[in-house]
């Protein structure tokens, strides 16, 4: 594909070779780009999968490089991206039929703008306020779990689970449930993501499920987080999310991170009580 111009800063698809000075880049703050830095990893670490299930542009002016945004899996803008460079990587954007949308709220509004222009339609557009918990000086070791509980990665076997949490946590957001459509294809993704999955299970039976989407040296982001109905309001999420930061303290991450849907109060008492702190906005838009 012929690259794209704006003024004096063009864009086009990172290739093998700009891998480490994109990641060098997007190491200038970690924080908030810390699921870009893994997606464009994950091209590196696996070529002939990461290029064909993960777009990133990159916008360079001259030989360097001045912005970076990943198209797929998820539509993510560079922290402080500037206008001039949002400008030469629009049309890349604007060519998605589908996707979602996940950046600082503040640069997602022109994104949305050009991708309306062109007759897309949102299924979902909220806020979330992003939280991190910085792991220097936490304390390690084990940790006193709630009667009865025990926390473990998941396994092949605990797919059925992971689906039931899956698709009830996605239908309490409002969100659409993909699986009515394309049962075998979310099943597919559910297992694809099996070893990122801690579970708490009290009896041999889950009771709260997180997933470490992220887990990289500068910071692990923790998503996916879902307690079953029933067993609610008795401190097993909070010892599943304090399971998962100490996994993270001793693989040596910087900071664990995560994000709650704006107006969630429950959520955002319990994490602000494990010490995280707001420290950014994001803008979700599910768009076809």
């Amino acid at each position: 594909m012929a690259s794209l111009q704006a003024g004096q800063i063009r864009a086009d698809f990172m290739v093998p070779h700009q891998t480490e000075e994109v990641l060098a880049r997007l190491r200038h703050e970690p924080r908030h780009n810390l699921l870009l830095m893994d997606l464009v990893a994950s091209t590196e670490e696996d070529p002939g999968v990461g290029i064909r299930n993960c777009e990133v542009v990159v916008a360079s002016r001259g030989a360097e490089i001045v912005g970076v945004a990943s198209l797929r899996p998820s539509l993510i803008l560079e922290d402080g991206l500037k206008s001039e460079t949002l400008a030469a990587v629009l049309p890349f954007l604007s060519r998605l039929e589908a996707g979602l949308i996940k950046s600082q709220a503040h640069a997602v509004g022109p994104v949305w703008e050009s991708l309306r222009s062109v007759g897309r339609n949102a299924l979902l557009d909220r806020y979330e306020e992003c939280q991190v918990l910085a792991t220097k000086g936490l304390r390690q070791g084990p940790r006193v779990l709630p009667s009865g509980a025990s926390l473990r990665r998941a396994e092949s076997s605990d797919l059925d689970a992971l689906v039931f949490a899956a698709r009830s946590s996605l239908r309490e957001e409002d969100r659409p449930d993909p699986f009515y459509g394309d049962p075998h294809g979310f099943r597919r993704w559910v297992r694809g993501r099996i070893g990122r999955a801690r579970l708490l299970e009290v009896a041999g039976q889950p009771v709260f499920v997180g997933y470490a989407d992220v887990c990289r040296p500068e910071g692990w982001l923790i998503q996916g987080v879902y307690t079953w109905p029933d067993q609610r309001r008795r401190g097993y999420a909070r010892a599943g999310i304090l399971g998962m930061v100490d996994e993270a303290v001793q693989a040596g991450a910087e900071h664990v991170q995560l994000a709650v849907v704006v107006g969630n109060r429950p959520a955002l008492g319990l994490y602000e009580s494990l010490g995280f702190k707001a420290f950014s906005r994001l803008r979700t838009i599910l768009f076809n």
